[in-house]
């Protein structure tokens, strides 16, 4: 606690960090060593005892509780670390995995393009170093580039990849040196912009910045073998005059210093003839790649770290519509979605109790893991385990570590399986354009549990698929009946394919994976497959347009089982509250939510925030020793949309000094031997200092709006509500 401001002089030291709500101690508990009045006051709170020991073990219970609490704080601190270090890893690895395509084709592009600067002319050393550029043909002079279509709106999501693009070809031995679209500004010009390039490569960057340096730089014997490569990660935001002179430049040197462009284009692959003149285009030797689309890397990381069980954390049905919502008003950002995801998975740690037992899937023995933490639970944290929501239906629990083990094991057991499931899902309706994350919001409905016991759904036909394409998604099976619509019009050697996949999903579910095999083995062979699928088409073709043939049907009759039968949300399973983040509230008012509202919101509980005891103690009324901003900020509660200074400031006022009498008269009837120092009064000067500060803070933070000429004596308030 910070000492009260009457005490110290204001200063310029002392000045008021404003967004930091700070508290002031009473004056009695300014020492850290209680006085004999305290010790005497804990005593005489407590339940008088003829043992001395017996008086003292409610304090005991109440140290050794608040050790406990900070313990297990401690422990979901570290689940949470453990937990999105793996899911952080998972998402590297996967958006690794989607570029490193792209990256072996950029990297094959610049071997071939210095294979060909080399076959026209490879100079020696010596003419390297001349400060002119060698005269050859004026098709030698182009420089080769690749234009990269990335094909995001924002470039947060390019950031990452062009970083690791750059590691990838310097791996390989490629030198390395990137522009920014600062660099390539007006502002800098083509001095600031090349002495930016040389700063990357040369060591020792000379005064004057020109491709001489850099000519003799790449005569080293161990910089000769290998081209230099610029990547430019966002066309668009550069100077086109700037990139233009660059460019120009760099072509009269490219025999010598063979220098390619990466660049990366956000919106078309014709951007580049909007921004660069046809002088600068004629100098460049273009080749266009494709980063995979945003869809694309969004399927893969919904599959690796929401559908496969990769570390133990979940998210609710709402807080997966929300989040797929979020990622769209981003403009498909996959570093928006990581981002919210991850303040979801930090809210689940330190809102649930229980959280810190997700650790255990990460363990070897996750179920000897389990039972360890559970049996050194506090009886009150056991209590609260099985009187969770979702526990409360369960009659046979005899409230045992066993039964806590067996639920956490049996509830993973049923997300492998529903993950399968919805993996064989998503490979059939792939084929029909239907996105994995669309797929994953149905799946995760409560309600889809109970359209499965109550109502099991019929054959969809063409017709229903129409009519429920109208519905809005997270309502129905939507995309689920879309699906299985789907399967039922798939050639032959796709679903053939479909059914390999399936296959390889259900590896865990053996009964489900001997009747995907017995469908297999229905064709045996390509030419029977042809066979079956030119019968069909002509029936089909023959008779009615919406005929199916049989294999189709019978795939589509047991994945329709296969999906009510273990697609079972995780909602919907006991104990699924340790793993499962559901308050969509708070990571919606953390993500979208009024700040202004927040502040004022703590500065009008800021009690319940400290959890002080002098405070507490007052009940509604306000206390002097809160600090001056939270006392002003509740003291306008009970103004309209406008707040008289001089009213204001009587009310603060008695505020104060009602507490240095308090504290006054505490003083004069201490019994303690020694006298305790008084707290002399504030002055007014200091209290209308205190309080014009207050006003300061208030307007910072934007809850008011200062006086206007016309009326000085009023302040607006902007803020309103409890």
């Amino acid at each position: 606690m910070s000492a009260h401001p009457g005490d110290a002089p204001l200063t310029a030291a002392n000045n008021i960090q404003p967004f930091f709500v700070l508290h002031k101690a009473a004056a009695a508990a300014a020492s850290s060593v209680p006085s004999s009045r305290t010790r005497r006051r804990i005593d005489a709170s407590l339940p008088s005892s003829p043992n001395p020991k017996s008086a003292k073990r409610p304090r005991d219970v109440d140290a050794q509780d608040e050790e406990d609490s900070e313990l297990y704080e401690q422990l979901r601190l570290e689940a949470f670390h453990r937990i999105w270090s793996r899911i952080q890893s998972t998402i590297d690895e996967v958006l690794r995995g989607i570029n490193l395509k792209l990256f072996d084709q950029v990297l094959q592009w610049a071997q071939e393009s210095f294979s060909a600067i080399r076959a026209v002319a490879k100079p020696c050393h010596d003419e390297v170093r001349q400060p002119y550029p060698l005269l050859t043909d004026v098709i030698c002079r182009r420089i080769p580039t690749a234009f990269v279509l990335t094909k995001n709106a924002e470039s947060v999501d390019d950031i990452t990849t062009f970083r690791d693009l750059a590691g990838h070809l310097q791996s390989s031995g490629c030198h390395l040196a990137k522009l920014s679209a600062a660099e390539l500004s007006v502002k800098h010009g083509i001095g600031g912009c090349f002495r930016s390039l040389l700063r990357q490569l040369l060591s020792d960057v000379p005064d004057v910045a020109d491709v001489s340096a850099l000519a003799s730089w790449y005569c080293e014997a161990e910089n000769y073998d290998q081209p230099i490569i610029v990547i430019i990660d966002d066309l668009e935001q550069c100077s086109g005059d700037v990139l233009g002179e660059l460019v120009m430049m760099l072509s009269e040197w490219v025999i010598k210093i063979p220098i390619f462009f990466v660049m990366g284009i956000a919106t078309t692959l014709d951007a580049p003839k909007k921004l660069l003149s046809s002088e600068a285009l004629q100098q460049l030797e273009p080749c266009k790649l494709t980063l995979g689309s945003p869809s694309d890397r969004m399927n893969a990381l919904v599959e690796a770290i929401l559908v496969k069980p990769c570390a133990g954390f979940c998210i609710s049905h709402e807080v997966t519509m929300f989040l797929r919502n979020y990622f769209f008003r981003h403009d498909g950002t996959i570093t928006s979605f990581i981002s919210a995801l991850k303040l979801a998975c930090s809210k689940h740690f330190s809102m649930e109790p229980l959280s810190f037992l997700c650790m255990g899937v990460l363990e070897e023995d996750c179920e000897e893991f389990w039972h360890d933490k559970f049996e050194a639970l506090p009886q009150v944290i056991q209590k609260y385990a099985f009187a969770l929501p979702s526990c409360t239906s369960a009659t046979n629990l005899s409230h045992s570590s066993n039964d806590m083990v067996k639920g956490l094991s049996t509830l993973l057991k049923l997300q492998k399986d529903w993950s399968s499931v919805l993996l064989c899902l998503y490979e059939a309706g792939r084929h029909d354009k239907v996105q994995l994350l669309d797929i994953f919001c149905e799946a995760v409905n409560p309600d889809l549990q109970t359209q499965n016991v109550s109502n099991p759904e019929p054959p969809v036909s063409k017709l229903n698929i129409e009519k429920l394409s109208g519905m809005k998604s997270g309502s129905g099976k939507v995309y689920m009946a879309q699906v299985m619509n789907a399967i039922r019009y798939l050639p032959m050697e796709t679903l053939l394919h479909v059914l390999e996949v399936w296959s390889i999903h259900l590896r865990g579910m053996s009964e489900i994976n001997d009747k995907v095999k017995e469908l297999q083995s229905t064709t045996i062979d390509a030419d029977s497959a042809r066979a079956t699928k030119e019968k069909w088409n002509r029936r089909s073709t023959g008779s009615t347009g919406n005929a199916t043939a049989p294999l189709n049907e019978k795939v589509a009759l047991l994945l329709q089982d296969i999906t009510r039968k273990y697609l079972v949300p995780v909602e919907c399973l006991p104990f699924h509250e340790i793993i499962c983040f559901k308050n969509v509230g708070v990571l919606q008012s953390a993500l979208i939510g009024n700040p202004r509202r927040m502040v004022q919101l703590d500065l009008l509980k800021s009690q319940s925030h400290l959890k002080c005891s002098c405070c507490s103690r007052t009940g509604t009324a306000l206390s002097g020793s809160l600090h001056d901003t939270s006392i002003m900020c509740n003291l306008a509660q009970e103004y309209g949309d406008v707040i008289n200074l001089h009213d204001w400031y009587i009310s603060f006022e008695g505020i104060i000094n009602s507490r240095n009498s308090k504290v006054k008269r505490k003083s004069y009837s201490s019994p303690s031997k020694k006298k305790s120092k008084s707290t002399p009064p504030e002055s007014e000067a200091m209290i209308q200092t205190r309080f014009c500060r207050a006003v300061t803070e208030m307007q910072i933070t934007g809850l008011l709006r200062m006086t206007s000429k016309r009326r000085p004596d009023l302040v607006q308030r902007i803020t309103f509500g409890p």
